[in-house]
């Protein structure tokens, strides 16, 4: 059998250099299901029938001698299935406490790099007075997904009905031989000489007008002079040194409530989560006596996956970097000032410039990575990462199991003591809130969500604008500004893919 490799990107390269031993760079979620738990063999069998249309899941990083290249993906000679699907219960009374709790203790644990990057647990022991549920806890490293990606690798184990039929039997998987060191070596050094003279030569395929390449490049490297020049983001009680240790909060928002504010105050639904963002920054940072009469600066994360691009693997992914008005007491205008920043943000191609950045990374040898790495974890350009992801508004199933809800879970960058990840389906929003343990507060964050979402609810309930008819079809844009890294367990199934970008609201 021929041997086989695949060199991660530029990109996917680097979400393994950011990690140490307090930066954990997985993504994850947790998801809650109606009823009772399925057997454990029956989840087994369901993921490995349909493990075959995710190769990734069988594979494992394996790194090139003394850093003379990215390192490559090869088939896990080993595969253990039962390793990665693991089975355990909350201890009584089995509620939404218990699960948050075990949530945190298993996104505090690194992924073992010696095998493929995820794992994923079936919990059981969860009920309430609305009956008995279970839930689904994964995590994926950010090597892997994007976040569009990410939803796309789910679509394996949900269905759009409720069957409970057995899946067929999986089809027997023989792993490819990877290549030997030597051979890893010797096709490093070739990729290092090729692989920026095959960028160019596509990028030069793409723009026969040489004149349309140059105003191309032109507008690339004047936003990446304007990331250069941003600067530190403003000090913060949310950064810190913080510990490999977390704590996992989670909200639910009608996103109906969402798109009425959009209605009667303008901007996108993004827009409105941003400003809720910083309305609640702004209320939990002064309950703790920390000044807020600053503004902070948040990354949003933006994806230039095209729709040929959604069901590869890796991450196709950029950012902009948006001023948070918390020091503005006004939520109609910290609404305004959110709108109007993501407005200039779109217009000056900021997003475009940072991935021209992470492209010149594909010239960069592994060392310079790795020093990029290691400069990013002792400087500070952003507060924190707040992620939008849009789902879809039906239901979804796992073994004849209805989903209730997504939380979804993005990792906490050097010195950033809390992440909001969000993600819409079926008319909810799931909010996840990661922090470093010693947040000790988290959920007075979350009650500050709320009350911030509640503030803006009641202002748009009067305004004159709120009567105007819904519109599905989104503004024209050339990037969609919302999603981030995705949650596994929530997504549009496999043939019915929605494009996150045209999601009404999103």
């Amino acid at each position: 059998m021929e041997k086989w490799s695949e060199r991660l990107s530029t990109l996917d390269a680097l979400f393994l250099e950011l990690e140490d031993r307090t930066t954990h760079m997985h993504v994850g979620a947790v998801a809650e299901f109606e009823g009772k738990p399925p057997p454990y063999r029956d989840l087994l069998a369901l993921i490995d029938a349909r493990l075959d249309q995710v190769p990734r899941y069988r594979q494992r990083v394996v790194f090139v001698p003394f850093r003379q290249g990215r390192p490559v993906w090869i088939d896990e000679s080993q595969f253990d299935l039962e390793y990665h699907v693991r089975h355990t219960a909350l201890p009584a009374p089995g509620g939404e406490e218990e699960l948050k709790r075990l949530a945190g203790r298993l996104f505090s644990q690194a992924l073992d790099r010696d095998k493929p990057l995820w794992e994923m647990w079936l919990v059981e022991g969860l009920g309430n007075e609305k009956g008995e549920r279970f839930a689904i806890i994964s995590k994926t490293h950010h090597c892997m997904l994007d976040g569009i990606s990410g939803v796309d690798l789910a679509t394996v184990l949900m269905d759009t009905e409720p069957s409970t039929n057995p899946p067929p039997p999986a089809a027997a998987w023989e792993p490819r031989p990877p290549p030997t060191t030597a051979e890893l070596l010797v096709d490093s050094v070739k990729d290092q000489i090729t692989h920026p003279l095959r960028v160019a030569k596509e990028a030069l395929e793409a723009n026969n007008d040489a004149r349309k390449l140059l105003r191309e490049i032109a507008n690339g490297v004047r936003p990446i002079l304007d990331l250069a020049g941003l600067g530190f983001a403003p000090p913060s009680a949310l950064n810190r040194p913080i510990g490999p240790h977390r704590r996992f909060e989670t909200l639910d928002l009608p996103l109906p409530t969402l798109r009425k504010i959009r209605r009667a105050l303008g901007g996108s639904v993004n827009d409105v989560v941003l400003a809720m963002v910083a309305g609640a920054l702004r209320s939990w940072l002064a309950a703790r006596g920390e000044t807020v009469s600053a503004d902070l600066r948040v990354l949003v994360p933006v994806s230039f996956r095209t729709a040929h691009g959604r069901n590869t693997f890796g991450n196709q992914i950029s950012a902009v970097f948006c001023p948070l008005p918390v020091g503005e007491p006004n939520p109609t205008e910290r609404l305004r000032k959110v709108r109007e920043s993501m407005k200039g943000l779109k217009e000056s191609g900021q997003a475009v410039g940072a991935q021209a950045l992470t492209r010149l990374g594909d010239f960069a040898p592994p060392t310079i990575l790795a020093q990029a790495a290691r400069l990013q974890a002792v400087t500070r350009f952003f507060n924190l990462v707040v992620t939008n992801v849009p789902g879809p508004q039906f239901p979804l199933y796992l073994l004849g199991r209805r989903l209730l809800s997504c939380y979804p879970q993005v990792p906490l960058a050097a010195q950033q003591t809390i992440g909001i990840a969000l993600l819409s389906y079926a008319g909810n929003v799931g909010v996840g809130l990661l922090a470093d343990l010693e947040v000790r507060d988290l959920a007075a964050l979350a009650g500050a969500l709320q009350s911030s979402l509640d503030e803006l609810a009641a202002i748009a309930g009067s305004h004159p604008r709120e009567t105007a008819p819904l519109s599905d079809a989104p503004p024209p844009r050339e990037v969609d500004s919302t999603p981030p890294p995705a949650p596994e367990m929530a997504s549009v199934p496999a043939g019915q893919q929605q494009d996150p970008a045209r999601t009404p609201g999103i």
